[in-house]
Order: C-alpha cells, then structure tokens, then sequence
C-alpha cells in the first residue's frame, strides 16, 4: 500500500512537472552573463553596451531553456524573396531559401543605444567574418549580365559594420515586461566580398565560371549593385533572431528600470 502511495505520488509529481516545463515559455531568472542596467543612470550606453555583449557571446549554448533557435551557428532561414528595382547596375528578383548565415555567434557589440522614450535601440555591430549559404532563384541582370538559374550561392563577407535601429513594443507576460521587435532596418559598410553562384547558365561551366571571376575581379561593384538584396537579407536575419530571444529573455534583465507596458503606455 505504501509503495503504491508512494508510486501515484511520483506520477503526480512528474506531471505537475511537466506542467511547469510546458507552461515555461520564458526566462524566469536572470543568466550571470547578463548585466542589468538603469537607463537613468549617466553610464547606461556603456552598461547595455556590455550586457549586449554578454549576450552574444553566450547566445549559442548559453541561455537556459531556449529552444525557439535550434541553432546560431549557423543560423537559418527557410526563404526570403527579394525583388530588386530597375537601374543600370542591377534589375532582378531573387528567392532565397533554405539560407544559412555564419558568424553571427562572433558579433562585436561597439555601442547599444537605447531610447528612454519608445525603448527602441540603436546597436552598432561588427562582423569579423559573415558567411551565407543559400538555394537561390534569380531572373534579371547584375552589371550589365544577363542571369536566369536556379542553383547554389555562397557569399563570404569580411568586416561587416552595421548600424542597427530595431522597433519594439512593450507587453506584459508572466509579471514581467518584454520587448516585442515590430521591424528591424540597418545601414552598413564592408571591407571585402566574395560570391559564387553556381548553374548561373544552365549547366554552361565555361560561361558560369568566367561570370564568377568577373564579380569577384568587381567585388566591390556587385556588393553596392547587390545592397539591397543583403540588406533585406540581413534585416530578415536579425528581425527573426531578435524576435525570437526576446519573446524568451524579459526586458527588465536588461532593463532593470524599464517601464510596464501599463507605466509607458498608459490605459
């Protein structure tokens, strides 16, 4: 009789556990490798500065729980699709999918801004070395050369500056306040580009090979004939990741003054 007690009590347990572990949509306690700061105090650029990197440099394995990422190294994407307008440099529409992005684990964090007013952030960011494997369609023409495939691209892209500026908005969940990122935009420079795409001629290796050599002779006209693609790229990257880390970690651990969405907002 005891051990039967004994056994339905354990089985109570381990589903009550269960409960918790399902229920356990976020973060309820703060990792070590987070720094909170107050974003009254003088200092606070220099402290979130420092948080961001914290986060980044634990973002693969170290934060508790997270499972809405399988991966950040690399990171994926199923399909993005990009129509470029018509200029003299570049006319085409492209779909990207199945697209892996490395690098995104070795992120520098220059400067984390953010706003007393709307909480939205400014982050300055370097990419020592960004790598994106992708399926790719293409119909159009890049520097004056016609381009019609569907096959493999890779690009390697060397110190990627980029200036982030993310939307957010604020919502309660569990008793603590998130962030909700709405829309992420970036400028960006970049020291050095090189692509490959293969099956750009159906299979014409002669003409698919000479066209490589041409845009990596010409890197640096492609990268600026091709910005709108790899900002959209990139945007679509960063709003998928950011979405995802802070539907997970509440903002107050970053934040530990922030508002409630209530205190900012109003009714």
């Amino acid at each position: 009789m005891l051990k039967t007690n004994f056994l339905i009590l354990l089985f109570i347990f381990e589903i009550y556990l269960i409960k918790i572990i399902v229920a356990a949509d976020f973060l309820s306690e703060k990792p070590d490798f987070l720094k909170s700061c107050e974003i009254k105090k003088p200092q606070f650029t220099k402290c979130s500065t420092e948080s961001i990197q914290g986060l980044f440099n634990n973002i693969e394995n170290g934060i508790p729980g997270f499972t809405a990422i399988k991966s950040f190294e690399p990171f994926t994407l199923n399909k993005i699709r990009i129509a470029q307008g018509n200029s003299e440099a570049v006319n085409i529409n492209v779909d990207l999918s199945k697209l892996k992005l490395y690098g995104l684990t070795k992120i520098i964090v220059k400067e984390s801004k953010v706003s007393s007013k709307d909480f939205s952030w400014k982050t300055t960011l370097l990419l020592p070395k960004m790598k994106i494997e992708s399926d790719y369609g293409l119909q159009g023409r890049i520097l004056l050369i016609p381009l019609n495939g569907n096959g493999k691209m890779i690009l390697h892209i060397s110190d990627l500056n980029v200036v982030l500026y993310t939307k957010t908005k604020l919502y309660e969940k569990g008793g603590f306040t998130f962030y909700n990122v709405t829309d992420t935009k970036i400028d960006y420079n970049l020291n050095g580009f090189q692509s490959y795409f293969t099956n750009l001629f159906g299979g014409n290796k002669d003409l698919e090979e000479s066209t490589n050599l041409f845009f990596n002779e010409n890197w640096m006209m492609l990268a600026e004939a091709l910005r709108p693609v790899l900002t959209q790229a990139i945007q679509d990257v960063l709003l998928d990741m950011l979405q995802k880390i802070f539907h997970y970690i509440p903002a107050q651990f970053f934040v530990s003054d922030i508002p409630t969405p209530k205190e900012l907002y109003g009714n």
